[in-house]
């Protein structure tokens, strides 16, 4: 498919930013949370998913617990070994830490750094990556405090095989592979250990940096950007493709004030304090947003729209880049789902993690997700919360001497019956004789839940009042807990209800059940209490589906 073309096909509509479009992040549009239950994923506050095939992840959840999953590469998930799991295993040895910020590299390896500015890593180590001065894989977490003991981590990052951590003071420190300059030492030998980044940067306060493939990135106070490591593609944006060894300031971005910078595999994006995204480096996917498949070793403007940028993303394992606006549209450009999108596109998303969840190979998060957790009531929620609410109720039932609270309006939105029966009803009791507590509960409850929890023997008597009341959806649930619920000493039982409240599609799925299990079933006291018409019923008709057959 052709440039224009691709531009063409993966053009889409504009949305208005209504409340659904503005939800709380949904983790589990990256295929590695199906492995995790629905009540798992509620309580999920951050999220990195990582790995060559997007196959490992680590999170937190409200209780401050630290869990992971997945594949285990290298010993990538911390837990002491290098089996993969499916399911979800706690950290314990990380028990008590909360995350402040998390990044990962290509082995993988983690680097994380907590609240409280310490840094932890573990995972691949061929390169001195994890910075403990052995090249020895870390199958646990280990503190790093080599040269960091008194300094306050507050951001990280990594690249393929080396890391980059910033203090609170505005220092820089890196260590790992060092094969093209990429830890900044002025020298290509690995670095086992974190050295603090100096030269250019020595008295710079630096409030923000990046890792590319094999580069570093590292934004000042004053809004200059300066960059080290390999630069094959022109992704330092110094105008030629030669390595830096030592940090070295953009020249092309004078007078420009960058605040942000996000690194793809061997492209780089900046943000500037209007709103404005300049990118450079590799573009064999379209990455830089420029219109056409061209490297750039400068600086070039990346046109998304008029209104303001105010967030780009881009992740070293990918060639995808992302950015929003101040009101609210998310674009994505580069290597998407295969294609190769030249120029920036508006997506349906709220957020840039999406983009990198539905379109990014492979699926990994660009940054730590945070979820906010989500206060909001829908209304079908809140009317669950209210039922059998005597705080709010303006009508009671009583029924085998229990109340069970309702209210008068919802119950005639709701039902046929109510919306006669209560019409010009001033009372406030209703009494009940003709069904038991647990089945008029149950009716009341799917009600205000549409849905109902009862065992099959009451769900016949919640079967006998839907009848009665003509709730022919009622009927159809009631139907279908009874046939979750048969076993051979109730088949009898269920089978006469069917036939007494005309369940045609009861009456047969019991009838073959019966059938199916002749044996059992005809030695049961149901069996030998069967109804008289209804036993010579079944004779005749299991007779004529030759189950007395030899």
């Amino acid at each position: 498919m052709r440039d224009e073309e691709t531009h063409q096909f993966l053009k889409l509509k504009p949305v208005q930013a209504t409340l659904s479009s503005l939800k709380m992040l949904d983790v589990g549009k990256w295929p590695i949370f199906s492995l995790c239950s629905e009540e798992e994923l509620q309580l999920i506050r951050q999220a990195c998913v990582f790995g060559s095939a997007g196959n490992e992840v680590l999170y937190t959840t409200v209780n401050d617990e630290i869990f992971v999953l997945g594949t285990n590469c290298c010993g990538c998930l911390g837990l002491g070994d290098v089996q993969s799991t499916i399911e979800p295993r706690r950290l314990d040895s990380l028990s008590g830490k909360k995350i402040a910020c998390l990044s990962y590299g290509s082995g993988p390896h983690i680097v994380l750094a907590t609240t409280e500015g310490e840094v932890f890593t573990w995972g691949h180590n061929a390169y001195s990556q994890l910075g403990n001065g052995t090249t020895n894989h870390g199958l646990v977490p280990c503190h790093i405090s080599t040269n960091l003991s008194n300094k306050q981590v507050t951001e990280v990052a990594c690249g393929s095989y080396h890391s980059l951590v910033l203090t609170s003071d505005g220092e820089v420190f890196a260590w790992g592979y060092n094969n093209s300059g990429q830890v900044g030492s002025g020298s290509t030998v690995n670095q086992p250990i974190p050295r603090r980044v100096t030269g250019c940067l020595q008295n710079k306060v630096v409030v923000t940096i990046a890792c590319g493939q094999m580069c570093c990135m590292a934004v000042v106070d004053s809004g200059e950007v300066y960059v080290w490591g390999y630069n094959g593609n022109g992704q330092l944006g110094l105008g030629n493709s030669g390595n830096q060894p030592t940090p070295c300031r953009v020249a092309a971005l004078q007078g420009i004030r960058v605040q942000r910078v996000a690194c793809g595999y061997a492209h780089t994006l900046v943000l500037t304090d209007e709103g404005q995204v300049y990118a450079w480096g590799a573009n064999s996917y379209g990455q830089l947003g420029t219109g056409n498949k061209s490297n750039q070793s400068y600086p070039t403007p990346v046109t998304v729209e008029k209104d303001r940028i105010i967030e780009i993303a881009a992740c070293h394992s990918t060639h995808t880049s992302a950015a929003k606006t101040q009101g609210g549209h998310v674009y994505m450009w580069g290597q998407c789902r295969g294609q190769s999108v030249i120029l920036p596109h508006l997506t349906h998303f709220s957020c840039t993690d999406d983009v990198f969840a539905c379109f990014a190979t492979p699926a990994v998060t660009w940054r730590l997700l945070s979820v906010e957790p989500d206060d909001h009531l829908t209304v079908a929620e809140s009317l669950k919360r209210e039922f059998d609410n005597p705080d709010t109720a303006d009508l009671k039932f009583l029924v085998d001497g229990k109340y069970i609270y309702a209210h008068k309006v919802l119950l005639k939105i709701r039902c046929e019956h109510f919306r006669s029966s209560l019409e010009d009803n001033e009372d406030d009791i209703v009494e009940m004789s003709e069904f038991s507590y647990p089945v008029y509960r149950a009716f009341l409850e799917y009600l205000y839940t549409d849905s109902i929890s009862l065992s099959p023997e009451e769900a016949v008597g919640l079967l006998d009042l839907a009848t009665f009341y003509r709730e022919n959806r009622l009927k159809k649930l009631c139907q279908q807990t009874i046939k979750q619920g048969i076993c051979e000493e109730n088949a009898i039982a269920l089978l006469s209800a069917a036939v007494k409240y005309d369940a045609q599609d009861l009456e047969e799925f019991c009838f073959r059940f019966c059938i199916n299990h002749l044996t059992v079933v005809t030695q049961t006291s149901g069996f030998a209490e069967m109804d008289h018409d209804l036993l010579k019923n079944f004779i005749s008709k299991a007779s004529r589906v030759g189950a007395f057959k030899n």
